[in-house]
């Protein structure tokens, strides 16, 4: 018994040794014998070590090696900011500011004489019950102990007479008392849950909106009692029939929808100033009938319209719209230069036609997938491009006839404070909502791989987002942003954040230099 036993340790110890050297043995002779990377034939085992840490890189930077200001897109501070606000509805720091302020950059005049909060105008009635995280402890060897507690909320909505009216020509104008709502999001490129979660959420904080993206309408967008802006691509998925042509009686239908409030014509968007363009594994049944299409087939939309080709075409299309659905009808666009918006402004002073709504994306703004080069390089920054369109508007008398909504990594207050000044009337925000529901930036939204359950349609990764939970935090961030919003309008000494212009912002440049908006533009 006991040499048995002696036989079976010796065994094991044999095999516990000959397994990893004949893997060792394998793994070098293959590895020497390949043709394809240079590295392993003249490194074998060793540079399979490289490709495993730079195949780790980018997790080990972003936790690990850089600093809490400098990641991209979002660096952590910047993410942290939405998590806290959304998840504890909460976004005090302690000690000081980690801006560098020898750079260059924006800055909110504070006036000597600031607001009291009884002094702001706002809407004092409107109530929102919401839920949020209490800490309780949070130590380095503990677990964190948190519990979800309710709460009910001041709205901070802007008061009646300050709402944004957006058509107020049309039949069915759009009223809208929060500044702040949802850009353009497609279910395909997010989930259904994520899409769910954001609809409660968004409807739950009351007074925004949110815009369906390219993709259609789906229940999910439905799901909560959230105001929409249904927009249209060149693709015109939702608002089609099935050989791809505009189907005015489907949009006729969609008009009659109550939930929708205005329909955006997307001509171009920051992240990829082209057609959209989902992979076929994220087409599922459910989403090809949404968008008359084929199943599990990749979709890319047209880079342009064919219905139009030009201005005058372009605003033909717009008043066959607003005449169809009696609603708001407005573009997204991105500018290049100032020669963009001086046509666009010029023509619609000529022609008495345009659009409702302006949206203007800033060409720093995100998306489920583009090209390298095209996020890089085409588009200007929002800082840049919205004071040319709002300039040139002025320029040819037709400003009061056009809301802007602004977009392009808003995500904080004081950002939405700037784009005010420079003259937008509403700001979107897209991926601030989505680190709401989950987001880690992975940066795998084009592979149908989210592993938190945001940007894929996969069923066994959505299940990771919690509708029930996602939805407050939603909220929380909604509510952080137009309570923080408000308290820079009070700080500049101003009663709402619709008074902010563009003598309450200044720019430092990095030699120190004070330079109000008014001599910059």
């Amino acid at each position: 018994m006991h040499d048995d036993v002696l036989r079976l340790g010796f065994g094991i110890i044999i095999l516990f040794f000959l397994i990893p050297l004949f893997l060792f043995v394998y793994l070098y002779w293959k590895d020497s014998h390949q043709h394809r990377h240079p590295v392993l034939r003249n490194y074998p085992i060793l540079g399979r070590v490289r490709y495993f840490l730079e195949k780790i890189g980018p997790e080990l930077r972003q936790y690990l090696f850089n600093s809490d200001t400098e990641g991209k897109p979002f660096s952590r501070d910047d993410y942290e900011h939405v998590v806290k606000s959304a998840k504890y509805k909460r976004n005090v720091i302690g000690f000081g500011s980690k801006k560098d302020f020898e750079e260059a950059g924006f800055y909110v005049r504070n006036s000597m004489f600031p607001k009291q909060t009884e002094e702001l105008r706002m809407d004092r009635e409107t109530k929102v019950k919401t839920k949020k995280y209490l800490l309780v402890k949070d130590t380095l060897f503990a677990q964190r102990k948190e519990h979800l507690m309710d709460e009910e909320s001041s709205a901070y909505l802007l008061a009646d007479d300050d709402a944004v009216v957006i058509g107020e020509r049309t039949k069915h104008p759009f009223k809208v008392k929060g500044i702040m709502g949802m850009s353009a999001m497609s279910f395909g490129a997010l989930g259904s849950n994520a899409i769910t979660a954001l609809s409660i959420g968004l409807g739950m904080a009351k007074g925004t909106w949110m815009n369906t993206g390219e993709g259609g309408l789906s229940t999910y967008h439905l799901a909560g009692n959230v105001d929409l802006i249904y927009q249209i691509g060149p693709g015109l998925f939702g608002v089609r029939d099935h050989q791809g042509n505009f189907n005015w009686e489907e949009l006729k239908k969609k008009s009659e929808i109550p939930q929708i409030k205005a329909f955006e014509l997307k001509l171009a968007q920051g992240a990829k100033i082209r057609g959209g363009h989902v992979d076929g594994e994220k087409v599922t049944p459910e989403i090809a009938e949404i968008r008359m299409v084929k199943p599990y087939h990749s979709i890319d939309s047209p880079n342009r319209f064919h219905e139009f080709h030009d201005l005058p075409t372009l605003f033909d299309f717009i008043e066959k719209i607003r005449e169809t659905t009696g609603k708001p009808v407005g573009i997204k666009i991105v500018i290049g230069s100032p020669e963009e918006g001086k046509e666009l402004a010029r023509y619609m002073k000529e022609s008495g036609k345009g659009p409702d709504f302006i949206t203007l994306d800033g060409g720093e703004g995100g998306t489920g997938a583009t090209y390298q080069e095209l996020a890089d390089s085409v588009g200007l920054p929002i800082k840049s491009a919205l004071p040319i369109l709002v300039a040139a508007l002025r320029k040819e008398g037709v400003r009061d006839r056009v809301k802007i909504i602004a977009s392009g990594k808003l995500f904080t207050p004081d950002r939405v404070a700037i784009a005010l000044a420079m003259g937008a009337d509403l700001v979107n925000l897209a991926r601030g909502f989505m680190i709401t529901v989950g987001c880690i930036q992975a940066l795998k939204c084009h592979s149908n791989a989210c592993p938190v359950g945001v940007a894929t349609t996969d069923p066994n990764l959505m299940k990771a987002l919690v509708v029930d939970e996602k939805k407050y935090r939603v909220v929380n961030y909604v509510l952080t942003m137009r309570e923080g919003l408000f308290r820079l309008a009070a700080a500049a000494g101003i009663a709402s954040p619709t008074q902010f212009s563009n003598e309450h912002i200044v720019y430092k440049d990095e030699k120190g230099r004070i330079f109000s908006l008014k001599d910059l533009y």
